[in-house]
Parts: structure tokens; C-alpha cells; sequence
């Protein structure tokens, strides 16, 4: 069989979306170019490699099976290329991180901190819920994933770097502003908007509720923490978020942090990945970076240590 490292990057993106428009926007390539690349890997192989049912195509049995030779090659490449520039003493290659929604009001901060000092690395930052970052877990898509709910089931060496403080979020003339140590239960009767299933922060506040026996009257499901704050904004409820969601408003804007009883909830932010992964040199770099940003607890990411220096090995 002669295959081309091309083909099989093409093919390996074509498996994991399950399409070749999908794979084409990827790689930044034509559709077309990604069908010619499958009818000649196809060809090489000699076996089909796609089915199509209906509109959606599947990989066939030898597909599978070449999408195991594949992920077994890049994984052989990447420690080639780790060697390589740990040989050259280098800080530069691609960055592939994964977070929560959450996540996005400081790891761009932080990553933008961190390429001035290494200009270039490359970053590609996917944001999606809690249960899309442990489907890319399994398919090992990415460097490094940035969570607070750690899955249990999958094996992962974890290193916690920044408090994720959960609180209750109400538009700033909420007739529960202002008042201190409002009891619990005063949140039962209020409408309540909640983040969309599969999302960390929404299984988080339901075991929470369920452990000290109260039930909110849920009015509206939103998967997006921006969506909810307007929502608030509107007078539609309130809300449990990441303290986070509220970094980058001005102390005399529209949202207050009522003072429930029990409240904060205290979580924890996460880096992880699969434990039988060698880090690339860049990803380890940003996760040392990563860490060193949130030794202060008190400033936490909004006021950096100073820049870091670039040094050969």
C-alpha cells in the first residue's frame, strides 16, 4: 500500500467529523481535495473505507482499523517532534487546548500573556460543555483540557491551578439585594435559569440543591453563560454561575452577587489529560505557566507575574 502522509491527515480528519465538509474547513482545503484524497487513499487501500447511510458516512471495518494505523503514527510523530525540540532547546509548535465554557473569561488572558513570551506557538482553543471535553478526552484531540468536574472514569493526571467559586447572580435591583445571610430556602420561590445538560456547573448546583433538599422552579435552560446574563439583565430569574462570568464587568454594572447561606460553592479549575500521554514540550511549558499565573490566590489572573523569559535547554 502507498499512502501519503497527506491522504492519512486527511482521512483521520474525514473519521473524526464524520464529514468531508467538516475535515475540508479543518484543513482549510476544498471539499473536492478531500474527496480526491479519500478515492486515492481508497484506491491504495484496495477496501472501502466509508460507507454513506443516508446523509451521514461511517467508517467500514478497514476504515476503522486505518483510523487505529493513523492515530498511531501522529502519536509516533508527535514524540519525534518533541525530541526534536527538546534537541534544539525550543519553545514553539501547536497548542491544543480544550475547556468549558467557563473558561473562556480567563484562558484567553492567560494565553495571550503566555505567546508574548513564546510568539511562535500556535494555539488551537476549542471551547464546548463538560461532556464534549471527555468525548475529545477519549479520542485524544487535544494537549491539555481546562475543567472543574474532573471525569472518574477516564484515567487522567490532574493539576489544579485556580479556584471556580459557584454563586447566585441576580439583576442589581433584585428585591434580594443587599440583604445579608438570606437563607436558602428564600431562592426556592424564584425563578431560576439554568445552564443546558451536560454542563458541569448545572450537575454541580443540582447535587447541591438535592443535598440540602430545596427545588428551584427552572424557567429557561440556556447553554451559554453570556445568554444567561442577559437573561438576568431582562428579569427572567436568577442564576448560580462561576464567579468568573463576572471578572470582566464593572463593580457598578447590572448583576450583584447575592450573600446566600452556603454560598459560594467551592470548586476547583483543572488542567488534565490521559495519563499514557507524553506532553509535548509546549504544552508542558504552558502548564508550568499555567500554574505559576494562579500562585497568587489573591489577585488570581488578573494581575500576572512578570514576564517570562524564553531559555535554551
Amino acid at each position: 500500500m502507498s499512502a501519503t502522509l497527506h491522504q492519512l491527515v486527511v482521512f483521520e480528519a474525514t473519521a473524526r467529523h464524520g464529514s468531508f465538509t467538516h475535515a475540508a474547513a479543518e484543513l482549510d482545503i476544498t471539499q473536492p481535495t478531500v474527496s480526491t484524497q479519500i478515492k486515492q487513499l481508497t484506491k491504495a487501500v484496495g477496501l472501502p473505507l466509508f460507507e454513506q447511510i443516508g446523509k451521514r458516512i461511517y467508517l467500514t471495518e478497514a476504515g476503522r482499523e486505518l483510523l487505529t494505523v493513523c492515530q498511531q503514527v501522529f502519536e509516533r510523530l508527535d514524540v519525534f517532534e518533541m525530541a526534536v525540540a527538546e534537541l534544539q532547546g525550543m519553545k514553539r509548535g501547536k497548542l491544543r487546548l480544550a475547556t468549558v465554557t467557563t473558561a473562556q473569561y480567563f484562558i484567553p488572558k492567560i494565553l495571550g500573556r503566555f505567546c508574548e513570551s513564546y510568539p511562535d506557538v500556535e494555539i488551537a482553543l476549542e471551547i464546548t460543555n463538560h461532556q464534549e471535553i471527555e468525548e475529545r478526552m477519549l479520542d485524544n484531540e487535544d494537549d491539555l483540557y481546562i475543567l472543574s468536574d474532573v471525569p472518574t472514569d477516564i484515567p487522567l493526571e490532574v493539576e489544579p491551578f485556580l479556584e471556580n467559586p459557584l454563586v447566585v447572580i441576580a439583576r442589581r435591583d433584585h428585591l434580594l439585594a443587599g440583604q445579608k445571610n438570606i437563607p436558602i430556602e428564600a431562592i426556592e420561590n424564584e425563578p431560576f435559569i439554568m445552564r443546558e445538560p451536560g454542563s458541569g456547573t448545572r450537575e454541580t448546583i443540582q447535587q447541591f440543591f438535592h443535598q440540602h433538599g430545596i427545588s428551584v422552579p427552572v424557567r429557561l435552560e440556556i447553554g451559554n453563560n453570556e445568554a444567561i446574563k442577559q437573561a438576568i439583565a431582562g428579569g427572567l430569574g436568577i442564576s448560580v454561575l462561576s464567579r468568573h462570568v463576572l471578572n470582566l464587568e464593572r463593580s457598578d454594572g447590572e448583576f450583584t452577587i447575592l450573600d446566600v447561606r452556603h454560598f459560594p460553592i467551592r470548586r476547583q479549575w483543572y488542567a488534565t489529560y490521559p495519563s499514557s500521554k507524553k506532553l509535548s514540550v509546549i504544552a508542558r511549558t504552558f502548564l508550568d505557566y499555567l500554574i505559576e499565573t494562579s500562585q497568587d490566590r489573591e489577585n488570581h489572573l488578573f494581575h500576572f507575574p512578570p514576564r517570562v523569559t524564553p531559555r535554551a535547554s
